[in-house]
């Protein structure tokens, strides 16, 4: 299988099921989950995407899968509409926003630090992993991307996911996707 067919080859084996996309901050989890959600759109393949940024704070990184586990995986599992209240960050503080209705679909990716996490693997018709680098450019990507602003938030989080990955051995139990793939997706 070559790199660039990767995404067009992996969404045509997908109709129904979980997909976690994990990984550490600024690996590229976002952007292989929208290059796949594109893919599938493309093929006629009815998917729901959650991001675990939906649910997650800086004070509390992965306390949140009760709640993610409650409105989005306990749904998808009887077949009913997602409901749930995405954060909306303001200042630098996330707090609940406004209730979200998404329509269930028989494909639901999961993308996000520690979608992945052991309690969950069971239920996972494919866990994926990026890498994204090292930890130093991740951690510019992450700037880039929320700002100079959130630099220590990141770091600090870059040192909570270290620990984290190390404990619940993350990796070990996931596909690992290669880093050129995601260079593909962004083209």
């Amino acid at each position: 299988m070559t790199d660039d067919s990767w995404i067009d080859i992996f969404a045509r084996q997908l109709k129904s099921g979980i997909v976690a996309i994990d990984g550490p901050s600024g690996a590229g989890k976002s952007t292989l989950a929208d290059a796949l959600v594109r893919t599938l759109n493309d093929l006629g393949t009815p998917v729901v995407l959650i991001r675990t940024d939906d649910f997650a704070t800086w004070d509390d990184p992965v306390g949140w899968w009760p709640e993610l586990d409650e409105e989005v995986l306990r749904s998808y599992w009887r077949g009913h509409d997602f409901r749930f209240h995405p954060r909306v960050w303001r200042d630098g503080t996330a707090e609940p926003g406004p209730r979200v209705w998404l329509r269930w679909e028989p494909l639901l990716i999961i993308e996000g630090v520690s979608s992945a996490r052991a309690p969950v693997r069971p239920q996972l018709r494919h866990a994926l992993w990026l890498d994204g680098g090292t930890e130093a450019e991740r951690l510019e990507r992450g700037v880039a991307r929320d700002g100079e602003a959130e630099r220590a938030n990141l770091r600090r989080w870059q040192d909570f996911e270290r620990g984290w990955f190390a404990v619940d051995n993350t990796r070990a139990h996931c596909d690992v996707v290669p880093d050129s793939v995601l260079r593909q997706a962004t083209l």
